[in-house]
């Protein structure tokens, strides 16, 4: 049977101009929406299957792509030259079979970025946590600056409510993903490297394997490029790029840094240096002091590719954020609501520690849905960790994506590893009905202030009841 290790394609003789029908195997996923994004503004025939209905493909449908979702051999197209899967399609989807023996021209999606990004000037962002904000940041600096780029991002704008635009400028802003090592298909003339902490353990093996394809990214890098990378990343001394610079949140033994933070209304102002040089007055209307980190790296490549300072302090000050990144969804004097996609140790930690810093006096409960099986094995015990640093935890059950699961992991699992004693698991039906319920002095007394939804999973799917519930029991507000 012909599958996936044996479908071997010639990436240099596709030639994308001459193809007019694409098809997507798992279009629902963030970084497919923004390749067939791409296909469809260049006026080709874009379909697609996933396995639900989500926002985004509802959006991606009322754009006028087709998409179906049961595997349905009935209804996939016969007439398309291209189809694009991403890794986290089963080898075994009826589908992709289907392509895969009769001869299609059938690519992963980082094939496609490969032979989209030839010969354009890449700014390719990577990391295992950072890379979504930072890659949208500098997107949406160069877009509101006028330098102008192409941007398939891994998460959605909250400026542009897409994750995907072109430009007339050949540059392409590229959020690299290190699951099942895509990013080393592309050759960046900007790398950013935000973080090489362990994660993808059922690819890679081992947090060595990780750091190692990390180094192997930085080698990418082109003659006469620069690699921007987080000051202190441990085999930092292995990267060979001939240029770089490091940076960091505040550490002046950093090349760029921010200095002078100070919290202000759920944000924060800050200079920054960068490379001995001083540029004033920045504003980020973002929580989370990761985020100012974040802001420092867009910040570098900004100046290294010389737009005015003036514009990327005007940039960064209208940058409204990334849906699902510290995204606020009520920010009143009464009730905190913010909604985040953290699903990682240090991500959590991260954003508990963002939101009790910058409500300090206010009473926080994560609402944390774990993702992946494995995930939640290879990283127990630092989940529990991260978990115990909210005021209150109420955990989902595990979100399997493309596992299937694991006997004894489960999200008792974390819940006994825990040493916070507030802490409960119920399912996502459990906890409206029973948020539903609650008065608003039970509310507070149970809950607290600052209500915080986080996980990579299907827990977007209640953060607008909830927030309609809130609404409601503080509606004399």
């Amino acid at each position: 049977m012909s599958n996936k290790s044996t479908h071997i394609i010639n990436i240099d003789s596709v030639e994308l101009e001459k193809i007019n029908a694409v098809y997507f195997i798992g279009i629902g996923g963030i970084g497919m929406s923004a390749l067939a994004r791409y296909f469809h503004s260049k006026g080709k025939i874009v379909s697609g299957y996933d396995r639900m209905s989500t926002v985004l493909t509802q959006e991606l449908e009322a754009s006028g792509i087709t998409i179906h979702y049961e595997e349905n051999l009935e209804k996939i197209p016969t007439n398309v030259q291209l189809v694009v899967y991403t890794p986290a399609i089963p080898s075994q989807n009826s589908e992709l079979q289907y392509y895969f023996k009769n001869n299609y021209l059938v690519v992963k999606r980082s094939d496609v970025l490969q032979i989209l990004t030839k010969n354009t000037f890449n700014i390719c962002i990577a990391g295992t946590h950072g890379k979504t904000t930072i890659s949208t940041m500098i997107a949406h600096v160069l877009r509101h600056s006028g330098y102008g780029c192409n941007a398939f991002l891994g998460g959605i704008s909250v400026n542009y409510k897409t994750n995907f635009w072109s430009s007339d400028n050949e540059v392409c802003v590229i959020e690299a993903d290190e699951y099942d090592r895509s990013f080393l298909k592309l050759f960046p003339d900007v790398a950013i490297i935000s973080s090489t902490d362990a994660d993808h353990l059922d690819i890679y093996g081992t947090a060595q394997e990780v750091e190692k394809a990390f180094i192997d990214f930085n080698k990418n890098v082109k003659t006469g490029g620069l690699l921007v990378y987080k000051f202190g990343l441990k085999n930092s001394k292995e990267f060979s790029a001939k240029q770089s610079q490091s940076y960091c949140l505040n550490n002046n033994q950093a090349d760029v840094y921010a200095n002078n933070i100070t919290i202000e209304d759920g944000g924060y102002r800050f200079d920054v240096v960068v490379c001995g040089r001083l540029i004033k007055n920045f504003t980020l209307h973002m929580g989370g002091m990761h985020n100012v980190e974040n802001a420092v790296a867009a910040i570098a490549t900004a100046s290294y590719l010389k737009i005015d300072d003036d514009l990327i302090r005007n940039a960064i000050d209208c940058f409204k954020g990334v849906k699902r990144r510290f995204e606020y969804i009520l920010n009143t004097s009464k009730i905190i609501q913010i909604d985040d996609y953290a699903h990682h140790p240090e991500e959590l930690t991260a954003l508990i520690n963002g939101a009790k810093t910058l409500f300090s006096s206010k009473k926080c409960t994560l609402i944390f849905q774990p993702h992946l099986f494995s995930r939640t094995k290879d990283f127990a015990d630092a989940f529990a960790a991260a978990l115990d640093l909210a005021d209150e935890v109420i955990l989902l059950p595990i979100y399997p994506a493309r596992e299937l699961p694991i006997p004894g992991v489960e999200s008792e699992m974390l819940l006994n590893k825990m040493k916070n004693d507030n802490k409960k698991i119920m399912t996502k039906k459990e906890l409206l009905d029973a948020i539903a319920t609650m008065n608003s002095n039970e509310f507070e007394n149970v809950l607290g202030e600052v209500i915080i939804t986080a996980g990579a999973g299907d827990i977007d799917t209640i953060v607008t009841p909830l927030k309609q519930i809130l609404e409601k029991k503080y509606k004399s507000e």
